[in-house]
């Protein structure tokens, strides 16, 4: 069984406009409870929004709170899933990287920390004192998307940029991350994850990588080190074992077969790493989500 790539059509009777989506939470859950009710994957950028409710948001097989207050990030591709213990409400939105990027040229989607990189945390929590403020502004951006105004598609993006800049100076003081990082080392690592995507399966040399960046091994792990604070080869391995999670989880393969398929040598050794990975065998953590 693999996880469904959703897109933004299968949310929509109709299309005011392409590439953006917005709706208050509550509405969107009972509209698209068939949708959303397994775990699922996006071909665009989520953003969601709690005011109320309590419950779990599994992103890539982390498990993270949700609570009054609580914004989360996807980047396409990750997989999720809800699963609520009181009734939720708040905003959410998507679009395409497409919608935002072509009305601000000289500024990419990946300068938001949030979005950067897969290895930054999806979420932050908004303090008390700037969730009035908060949710304002999801607010006018809904309102905006649910009527019918002159340079509606402009306001929108506007009003997107003004929540991600909001949401970025709060996620960075969080992070403690007040330094600036060069458009040039998040364009890098961007294009990295991107390249790891596409060969991961066969190829686990960062030199490999660096190559086809035209950098040397030594800039790529230094640009790697500085932005996400890990090395090339922990990114690697990192697409790999989740890949793995993903294969376990999501199709009936035997586990020497996931093993295989992802190049290890042998079982015996993608079991080693995968435990020092993620603390569990292969066989744990598959009967530890199959039993859910």
């Amino acid at each position: 069984m693999k996880v469904p790539v959703l897109n933004l059509k299968q949310f929509l009777s109709h299309i005011p406009l392409q590439g953006i989506y917005v709706n208050s939470f509550s509405k969107h859950i009972k509209t698209n409870k068939d949708l959303i009710h397994h775990p699922h994957s996006h071909d665009f950028y989520v953003v969601v929004f709690f005011t109320e409710g309590t419950g779990t948001h599994e992103i890539d097989f982390e498990s993270y709170e949700i609570q009054p207050g609580k914004v989360f990030f996807l980047k396409p591709g990750q997989t999720h899933a809800w699963q609520f213990e009181t009734s939720p409400q708040g905003y959410i939105f998507f679009h395409t990287k497409e919608f935002y990027e072509i009305k601000f040229l000289d500024h990419q989607l990946e300068a938001f920390p949030f979005f950067y990189s897969y290895q930054n945390p999806p979420y932050i929590d908004v303090l008390k004192e700037a969730r009035n403020k908060t949710t304002q502004n999801f607010e006018s951006l809904f309102d905006e998307y649910s009527n019918d105004q002159l340079f509606k598609e402009i306001k929108l993006v506007n009003l997107i940029q003004q929540i991600y800049i909001d949401l970025t100076r709060m996620y960075s003081i969080e992070l403690g991350d007040k330094k600036h990082l060069s458009l040039s080392y998040l364009t890098i690592l961007e294009q990295l994850e991107s390249l790891i995507n596409h060969h991961y399966l066969q190829e686990k040399s960062p030199q490999f990588y660096a190559q086809k960046l035209n950098i040397s091994g030594k800039h790529l792990n230094r640009v790697v080190r500085a932005t996400v604070n890990k090395t090339t080869s922990t990114l690697i391995m990192d697409r790999n074992m989740l890949e793995a999670k993903r294969r376990m989880v999501h199709t009936h393969d035997s586990l020497s077969h996931i093993a295989y398929a992802l190049a290890f040598s042998d079982y015996a050794y993608f079991s080693k790493v995968f435990k020092i990975k993620t603390g569990m065998s292969p066989l744990q953590f598959r009967k530890k989500y199959k039993n859910r």
